[in-house]
């Protein structure tokens, strides 16, 4: 019954975010305390067309302070990130209070709470994970924490990762977090606007890593036992990847990377591969002048893509949709900053076809995409009134 209660309520395009001050997660702010998110009473469906049918969208949360993440827990209830250091949750009709006990985020420019993930023995070990911007020294990087949810606060916390050296002043923190079906956990990360750190094997900026659910490494990662080269790395060379997700068929691993001016990009990371940033890229300066280390679009050695955007959306979160009743089943949906607009992918294989541009009339920076328990889709809306939105797929009903 909460399933179902909760589901009826329920660049920078990249890199454009106000800086918004240093500042510990769960402080509250003037706007906080003025104006708290709440749920839409009464929320109407509207029905908008698409290449494959009519579509619903229900505006189901407004009043969020840049929202960057949601994820479900198994009884239906909702965590929602917001990016100056507030975790909620959405449960029963209602928006909580800030959750207690989530560590201090570094909120400077892109940084701050980003991505929320939930064990996926969350019945066992009641485990929540975060991602965040981590302050020391005047400078941040990402970090990962792990922690038990108890009523409206967070206990036994405890950092299980750490991006050092820590370089950003507030650029290309990535991050998202994926649990594989082995249970190994995925933190995708930036670059910290430091390209050629991307290359270097002994530091974590540009590298996407895979770790054990308590932060320790897998023997059979790519790198362990290579000198000068960090154990935790999967895959290296890339820029700034806010998106990931599980393909539902094949359950390889899919990243989006949010390129410089031009180039962004879709990626399947294999272990121990380079993806070439800044080595190769088809994109350039946002100043127009080409990127300094770029050796052109291609080299050997060095990864391609799996699709690429030559103008960039601004690519963020990402889902797959499994939902065999609607002509969207299989598709891959994005979240786009830059051209604001959900982008709707299809696949042949692992072949990107083409893609639908939705929902571009309305002008939302699209943070993230989720696919609920009810196989709908979830939307979160990056601005100072964020939204939380809920997508009907065609062939479905509301």
């Amino acid at each position: 019954m909460r399933i179902a209660i909760t589901l009826a309520l329920l660049s920078l395009a990249g890199c454009g975010a106000r800086p918004s001050g240093n500042a510990p997660a769960a402080a509250e702010s003037a706007t906080e305390a003025a104006g708290a998110p709440r749920a839409v009473a009464a929320a109407a469906t509207e029905s908008i067309a698409s290449e494959q049918g009519r579509f619903g969208l229900t505006e189901l949360v407004t009043g969020l302070s840049h929202p960057w993440s949601l994820a479900f827990l198994p009884d239906g209830r909702m965590l929602v990130t917001e990016r100056p250091g507030r975790l909620r949750l959405i449960a029963d009709g209602a928006v909580s209070a800030p959750i207690a006990g989530v560590p201090a985020v570094y909120t400077e420019g892109q940084g701050g709470l980003l991505d929320v993930a939930v064990s996926p023995k969350f019945a066992e070990d009641g485990w929540i994970y975060l991602s965040y911007a981590e302050a020391e020294g005047g400078r941040a990087g990402t970090a990962v924490a792990r922690a038990r949810l108890d009523g409206q606060s967070l206990r036994d916390l405890s950092v299980i990762y750490r991006q050092t050296p820590k370089l950003s002043s507030g650029a290309h923190f990535g991050s998202r977090l994926v649990f594989d079906d082995a249970g190994f956990l995925f933190v995708t990360q930036g670059d910290h606007n430091q390209r050629a750190m991307a290359q270097d094997l002994d530091k974590l900026q540009g590298k996407l890593v895979r770790i054990r659910p308590d932060g320790s490494t897998p023997e059979d990662n790519p790198f362990v036992g290579r000198p000068y080269a960090r154990p935790a790395i999967w895959s290296y060379g890339h820029r700034n990847m806010q998106g990931a997700a599980l393909h539902p068929l094949t359950r390889a691993l899919w990243t989006s990377e949010h390129g410089p001016r031009g180039g962004d990009e879709l990626n399947i990371p294999r272990p121990g591969k380079n993806y070439g940033w800044p080595l190769i890229t088809y994109g350039i300066n946002y100043s127009g002048l080409p990127i300094p280390e770029a050796r052109g679009e291609a080299a050997d050695g060095l990864e391609q893509p799996q699709h690429y955007w030559k103008v960039s959306p601004g690519l963020s979160g990402m889902a797959f949709l499994s939902e065999p009743g609607s002509p969207w089943n299989g598709n891959l949906f994005l979240g786009a900053l830059a051209t604001r607009e959900l982008i709707r992918v299809e696949l042949d294989g692992d072949r990107v076809v083409r893609d639908e541009r939705l929902l571009g009339d309305r002008k939302w920076r699209i943070r993230d995409v989720r696919q609920g328990p009810d196989r709908k889709l979830y939307l979160l809306t990056d601005e100072d009134d964020g939204r939380l939105l809920r997508v009907d797929p065609p062939g479905t009903a509301s």
